[in-house]
């Protein structure tokens, strides 16, 4: 299947699931195992998706795994057309819900499908744990985009509701309250790093170009959104300001919005992409940069841990400081120094591609179904290049 049928193919998918309301029946295969995913309405939530169905006919011909999509609001509607033959139930909600409407929504799961494993799918952007404690005695998999490396932090209270709101609630001292999540004790044996922005329609698309990095006319790509709640506001705010003071010696797009094309056309041609954080540490922006061929610039990542190192400093990204004193450094050292940019530019561009060539999400995945209990899933040979989800050509 190539970008264009993977793109269009998921596109129908889409438009099925939540305009028509299509609910595709499981086979008839015997000793399959049949993963239902009840699905949050977003776009930001469909990326933990995408990749089941990208690699779709993989799970079902070498791992026997099929999956099928009901979306939360049509569940909630009693718009079910899956029996009890479902093996695991996978789902999302929004992250404000409250404990007793979620405890509420994992009941009714239970009920429709009293014999399935249920795993939750955290699709939010920060790295805490806020339903972990609601959910543990119901799941059997946590899946997570992303997560503190020192997992003892989690003990820890913060200022506001993550790690970022701490940090930049103190810098700028803004009023947040004091919050702490309660983690139970071996809740981390149940969490599965699962995919994130990295697998999306948008960055397939980006990878599916050849690597240019000859001239650019644009030293560092920098349009920065600061809208939001108090903290973010600031965050965005003083990275922006950063920003402007470059703009007398370097070309830096940064100023306005401007249409998606526009946005995509800039970044390949830029040398640099520098991407401050969001609600959370990683961002659509920082794998569209990558697949784009503008080396990125970012605040450190290091107390990241994500399924795959793709944040490898000085190799993949450039880490900056937190309070972005060494920008103005960083920026003109890059710029000036063509070989080092081109080799971190191939490294990122290289490193997403071949996770879509090779098909790395079907091995990642394993994981996730071990937590799940399918002990019974056949393991793949090493598969050919025509067996796997063909992607991109040679």
């Amino acid at each position: 299947m190539t970008v264009l049928e993977s793109f269009l193919s998921w596109r129908v998918h889409r438009a099925l699931v939540e305009r028509i309301g299509y609910a595709k029946p499981f086979s008839k295969i015997p000793r399959r195992k049949r993963i239902l995913f009840v699905s949050a309405r977003d776009p930001i939530c469909h990326t933990q998706l995408f990749p089941f169905f990208l690699y779709e006919k993989v799970l079902e011909g070498g791992y026997g795994i099929e999956v099928r999509e009901l979306p939360l609001n049509h569940f909630q509607a009693r718009r079910n057309s899956y029996g009890h033959e479902v093996d695991a139930v996978l789902f999302q909600t929004w992250f404000d819900l409250k404990a007793d409407q979620l405890r509420n929504l994992v009941e009714r799961i239970k009920l429709a499908w009293p014999n399935a494993k249920i795993g939750y799918l955290d699709w939010f952007a920060p790295t805490d744990l806020r339903f972990a404690e609601v959910l543990d005695q119901d799941i059997a998999a946590y899946v997570k985009k992303q997560t503190l490396k020192k997992f003892e932090l989690y003990k820890q209270a913060t200022i506001g509701d993550t790690n970022l709101t701490d940090y930049y609630g103190r810098r700028s001292d803004i009023q947040l309250p004091r919050t702490q999540f309660h983690v139970p004790a071996d809740f981390e044996k149940k969490i599965f790093l699962g995919a994130g922005f990295e697998y999306s329609p948008q960055v397939l698309k980006n990878l599916n170009q050849p690597l240019y990095l000859g001239a650019r006319t644009i030293d560092m790509h920098a349009r920065i959104a600061t809208k939001g709640t108090p903290w973010y506001s600031y965050m965005r705010g003083e990275a922006l300001a950063a920003v402007e003071k470059l703009k007398s010696n370097l070309n830096v797009a940064y100023a306005g919005r401007v249409p998606s094309h526009q946005y995509l056309a800039e970044l390949r041609d830029s040398k640099l992409c520098f991407r401050p954080f969001g609600y959370g540490e990683v961002c659509w922006r920082d794998f569209e940069a990558m697949g784009a061929g503008a080396v990125l610039l970012k605040p450190d990542m290091s107390h990241l841990k994500l399924a795959n190192d793709y944040f490898r400093p000085f190799e993949t990204y450039v880490p900056l400081s937190w309070d972005l004193s060494d920008l103005r450094e960083k920026a003109e050292y890059y710029i000036q120094n063509h070989a080092e940019r081109k080799a971190i530019s191939e490294n990122a561009f290289e490193q997403l591609r071949q996770h879509y060539k090779r098909g790395q999400f079907t091995k990642d995945v394993e994981g996730l179904w071990k937590l799940l209990g399918f002990t019974t899933v056949r393991q793949p040979a090493t598969p050919s290049v025509t067996e796997l989800h063909r992607i991109f050509a040679d």
